[in-house]
């Protein structure tokens, strides 16, 4: 029997290349998100329409996973995320707010409800957080704080319901995703920001969703159920260097 996975923000990036990791593990997947897209649609997986941030909705999601594939959960990958950019003092309340609802607030409402169906059998949290959980770059004040705090859940969740729940967060460096290209452009010189973010990897270039997508996947299966409670970064080695740069 297969066993289900539940990836929030599952349409786009990191979350739609999990999903195809994960079916080609042999997980049934369902995808919680605001829209689905044509690809995803290709796939052999359930869109179910939810923000993450609003727990009637995320009730209601993983009701609906459960008559499509049954009560039982062995894996969710809290990926939704937004960004909003702003220091301490120019960011508004309302966007300090709605970053801490969906980055913070989402990944504890979507555990809430997926916990209690993996506590029989087992299964994995996987909170995807950010290098942005070490170090952080100037006007994220709240993305910093939320993915930041993504860390202190991990832990709590691998205390709390371990053995029989493991928690592990993941912590990607600049990827090739929806939200990168946003930030992009609204940049005075989109080429010149991008070969900046290239430059400040130790490898030379910013991650592939695919990359991220596989190591989620890899931590959902058995070949690795002694880690728990620990941050992992898959992020080319940014913020190692002082500076942040090899230049």
């Amino acid at each position: 029997m297969s066993k289900v996975a539940v990836v929030t923000g599952g349409a786009t990036g990191i979350g739609f290349e999990t999903v195809k990791c994960l079916i080609g593990q042999g997980f049934k997947v369902a995808a919680f998100g605001l829209e689905s897209s044509s690809e995803f649609d290709e796939l052999d997986a359930l869109f179910v329409d939810c923000d993450v941030s609003q727990l009637a909705q995320v009730e209601s999601a993983f009701e609906a996973v459960a008559r499509e594939y049954g009560a039982s959960i062995a894996a969710l990958v809290n990926n939704a995320g937004m960004l909003s950019y702003g220091d301490a003092v120019e960011l508004s309340e309302s966007d300090w707010d709605r970053v801490m609802a969906v980055n913070v607030k989402g990944p504890w409402l979507c555990a809430k409800y997926a916990i209690p169906r993996m506590q029989k059998s087992g299964g994995i949290v996987v909170n995807v957080a950010s290098v942005q959980s070490f170090v952080a770059q100037p006007f994220v004040a709240a993305y910093a704080t939320s993915k930041a705090a993504i860390l202190g859940l991990t832990r709590s969740i691998a205390i709390d319901f371990g053995p029989a729940v493991r928690c592990v967060a993941v912590c990607p460096g600049t990827i090739d995703t929806p939200m990168l290209h946003g930030a992009l452009q609204q940049a005075s010189d989109p080429d010149a920001m991008l070969a900046e973010l290239n430059a400040t990897h130790l490898t030379g270039r910013i991650g592939k969703p695919q990359e991220v997508g596989e190591l989620i996947a890899f931590l959902c299966g058995d070949k690795c159920t002694f880690i728990t409670g620990q941050a992992i970064r898959v992020d080319g080695g940014l913020g190692i260097n002082v500076g942040g740069s090899k230049n």
